[in-house]
């Protein structure tokens, strides 16, 4: 294996955590990038990147491969189980390196998956690449669990900036951790630099250790206001996001995501600088801080 990956094809460049995988890419100015797209999408992306159109027939994704030292895999749910079909046409064409979808919460941990039972597909995923590994083929998986910047300036993580409201779940107290974007990117560009050291591993990152109070007394400082606090319980918010997602509604998902860092559900194990082994040192990435973050948030959100 060389000593770095030049050639990415990315699947999925286009959506939220592809376009910050991809950000991450430009930004290091070291990879030949391409983004592989379906023929009927109608995504833009820099000059500096390669479009290549596809039917995602297993033929044409191994001809897209070709040439290929790693893929990245950045599909969504609808995404997951196909990824198997990628991981063949990778090892076909001769593809050294696949990152598969995870930059997200442990698809390791069953109390995970049984929370979020479509992330079963994502283990299986892993379980089929540790079948395929051989000394031309390797993978690696990155768990950034949520992605803290981007979750505050949009409201995902329940705190709205606009209004100074948030919702507190159980005491507030629970800690966890969370990456931030550009952390993220950085995070796959050591990945595909040092191929050696991060082959067939499963990897934790983090950008901050905190919980819902302290992002909260980071707000209050950063906006010099007082929030209007509403508050819930992890078991009114498992119970009603599992009762939406059985009935189809997406947002049913998005408050068990939410769950896995805020939820007081055992065995949920969201604080990965203290139940998991970092990889930061291994990837030469750094802690950050809290209150800068939610700065940075907030400046941004008053300066647009």
């Amino acid at each position: 294996m060389s000593s770095q990956l030049k050639s990415i094809a990315i699947i999925g460049a286009s959506g939220n955590i592809g376009q910050i995988i991809l950000r991450g890419l430009l930004s290091a100015s070291a990879f030949n990038i391409t983004a592989l797209t379906r023929t009927s999408s109608t995504a833009t992306f820099p000059a500096a990147v390669t479009v290549r159109k596809s039917d995602f027939s297993s033929a044409d994704l191994q001809n897209a491969f070709k040439g290929q030292d790693a893929v990245i895999s950045v599909v969504g749910a609808t995404g997951f189980a196909e990824q198997k079909k990628f991981v063949d046409a990778a090892v076909a064409a001769g593809v050294s390196r696949f990152l598969p979808s995870e930059f997200s919460a442990d698809s390791l941990n069953e109390t995970v998956l049984n929370l979020l039972p479509l992330f079963w597909q994502k283990k299986e995923v892993l379980d089929y690449l540790k079948e395929k590994e051989s000394k031309s083929f390797s993978w690696t998986g990155v768990a950034s669990s949520g992605l803290f910047d981007w979750g505050i300036a949009n409201g995902f993580f329940q705190f709205d900036i606009a209004s100074r409201t948030a919702t507190i779940w159980d005491d507030g107290n629970k800690k966890f951790t969370l990456t931030n974007e550009k952390q993220l990117g950085d995070a796959v560009v050591s990945v595909l630099k040092h191929p050696e050291i991060t082959a067939n591993k499963y990897l934790y990152i983090s950008s901050v250790e905190t919980s819902q109070n302290k992002i909260l007394a980071a707000l209050e400082k950063a906006t010099s206001s007082k929030w209007n606090l509403q508050h819930t319980t992890t078991e009114k918010e498992v119970t009603e996001g599992s009762k939406k997602l059985q009935a189809g509604d997406f947002e049913g998902a998005l408050q068990l995501v939410r769950a896995i860092p805020y939820g007081i559900t055992p065995g949920l194990d969201s604080n990965y600088a203290k139940d998991r082994v970092l990889a930061n040192d291994l990837l030469g990435l750094r802690e950050e801080s809290v209150q800068e973050t939610i700065q940075e948030v907030v400046d941004e959100i008053k300066n647009n």
